[in-house]
Order: C-alpha cells, then sequence, then structure tokens
C-alpha cells in the first residue's frame, strides 16, 4: 500500500535539519543550518517561530529545565527561549573556523550531548570530522576522529548501543558501538550496514519502538528502514530528493516528520518541495526524544 506523505510547512529551507518532538508542547523543532536558524513548528496551527542564532546550527537538545543547547558552528551554547539569548558553554572549534558543527543527538539518560563536526565544504582526501561528547559537567571532548561529514546519531531503546554514521559519498557506512550510559564512554566500534548499493547516502537518522534504525536517504528520495541485525526490511518513497533527518512525532508518536534540503544547480526532477517539511504515517511508533539534565 502506498503511504501518503503530506507538505506541513513550505519553509523553503536551504539546509532543513535535525527534527525534534516535544510532547509537552506538541510541536516540532527543526533547524535552517545555514539560515542560523532554530524554529518551533505547531502543526495544530500552522504557526512556525524561529530564533536568530550568532552562527550556523547544526544540532541542538532541548533541555529538562528551560531552553535548549545547541551545537553552533564553534562549539555548545544554551539559549535562553524567553530572551533568545545565547550564552556559550564549550568552543573546541573556536580557533578552526574551516569546520562546522554538524548532527548531534541526547544519550537517552540525559547526561551525554554528543554532536559530529564536518569541515565545510568537506575534503575527502583530509578527514577532520570529529564526534565530541559533551557532558552535564560541561566538560567536552573528542571522542572518534577522521570523519568526512558526521551523521546519524542514535540510541537503541535500552540506551545501550550508539550509531554514527559517515554521509559523504566516498563513505557512506553507518557503524554501531557499545554505549556505557552511565559513563558516557563507547567501544568496540563496528560496521552496521552501508547503503553504497542503495539509493541514497546515509545522513540524519532515528531509532523506532521497534529497535529499527530508520534513515533519511540523502539523495535517494526515500527513508530506509534497517532491522536491528542491519538488514534492510522497508524503503518509503519521498517527494523530495534529498530528505535530511527524520524523528517521530505526535500524540501518539506515529507520525514521521521529515526535513529536507535544496539540491545542487541542474539537478534532474520535481524539486517544488526541497526544503520543506515532510510528515507521514508508516504504521510504526517512536521513542519520546531525551532531554538534556544539564
Amino acid at each position: 500500500m502506498a503511504i501518503s506523505v503530506d507538505c506541513i510547512l513550505r519553509a523553503g529551507a536551504q539546509l532543513g535539519e535535525c527534527p525534534v518532538w516535544s510532547p509537552e508542547e506538541r510541536s516540532l523543532y527543526w533547524v535552517d543550518i545555514p539560515a542560523c536558524k532554530l524554529n518551533r513548528f505547531d502543526p495544530s496551527t500552522g504557526i512556525n517561530r524561529s530564533w536568530t542564532m550568532p552562527a550556523p546550527i547544526g544540532s541542538f537538545v532541548l533541555r529538562r529545565t528551560a531552553g535548549a543547547v545547541v551545537a553552533l558552528r564553534s562549539g555548545f551554547f544554551r539559549i535562553d527561549f524567553t530572551t533568545g539569548e545565547t550564552m556559550a558553554m564549550a568552543e573546541p572549534l573556536a580557533d578552526n573556523p574551516a569546520c562546522r558543527f554538524n548532527d548531534g543527538r541526547c544519550d537517552r539518560a540525559g547526561r551525554f550531548f554528543w554532536a559530529g563536526t564536518m569541515e565545510d565544504p568537506p575534503d575527502p582526501l583530509a578527514p577532520q570530522g570529529e564526534l565530541y561528547r559533551f557532558g552535564t559537567d560541561r566538560h567536552c571532548v573528542s571522542t572518534v576522529a577522521d570523519l568526512i561529514v558526521s551523521n546519524g546519531l542514535a540510541f537503541s531503546p535500552d540506551g545501550r548501543t550508539m550509531y554514527l554514521s559517515d554521509s559523504h559519498a566516498a563513505v557512506q557506512t553507518i557503524w554501531t558501538f557499545d554505549y556505557d550510559h552511565d559513563a558516557g564512554i563507547i567501544s568496540n566500534r563496528r560496521v552496521f550496514a552501508t547503503t553504497r548499493e542503495l539509493e541514497g547516502r546515509p545522513d540524519g537518522a532515528a531509532i523506532d519502538a521497534d529497535g529499527c534504525y530508520w534513515t533519511a536517504a540523502n539523495g535517494g528520495w526515500q527513508l530506509i528502514r534497517f532491522t536491528p541485525d542491519g538488514r534492510v526490511d522497508r524503503t518509503i518513497p519521498l517527494p523530495v530528493c534529498k530528505p535530511t533527518m527524520l524523528c517521530f512525532g505526535g500524540p501518539d508518536l506515529d507520525t514521521i516528520y521529515v526535513t529536507s534540503m535544496q539540491p545542487p544547480p541542474g539537478m534532474p526532477g520535481d524539486h517544488s518541495l526541497a526544503g520543506c517539511i515532510l510528515a507521514l504515517a508508516a504504521g510504526v511508533r517512536g521513542l519520546p526524544e531525551p532531554r538534556f539534565i544539564g
């Protein structure tokens, strides 16, 4: 049966990313990286509110108290949603203007915000991307190096497995790690899956309630679902060539929201919905997104 995919916000984003559903607000947060915008969209009213960041924003996590921690170009900042003010917390890229933060996610316990970096534009011959761990004590440490475009962060339902991808065309690989959620330590890195034989590169990701890993297949016009043992068991066609990330939302966490980006000039196909926010029901439920304790 064909699944209906609806455009719920004609955002026209240059690079929409990092959709996060807030059950308390029944709203969808998302970012437009080069526009330096963090957005909150209310599906019931169609109202989209934006906060302008002082630099490009790659990802963010909502805080348990109020506001959010955002991964801007140089590092981690706290934002007050009432005033719109940002405060620097850790800036590991302050002296590296060639790189910026990209995809990120909080672990299931809410203790650590994991976020990766990339050179912009990336150089596959000299990878500069790293994966950083930012804790509630504001300590920031690099844990994985030699990435081109760090992406695809997600955690298994029990929080004991972490997923990470490199979405660059030269890599297109998803890895898993054993995760000690008390100490925030990753180990035993191994290949989970690749998309070299599939349509699209493994961009942003989400885990459903069955423990399956979903990836936005950037350049492939589709979402791909992998079983916990790394097998493709489902694909869902999309009306955008370059989906960037997905999340589960709605009152029952059974709506999939998808962000997207603009294609390069001259790419064939109908790109009238590029940069829009999409929504679909796939008969699958997701998991609540943890909030950061710090």
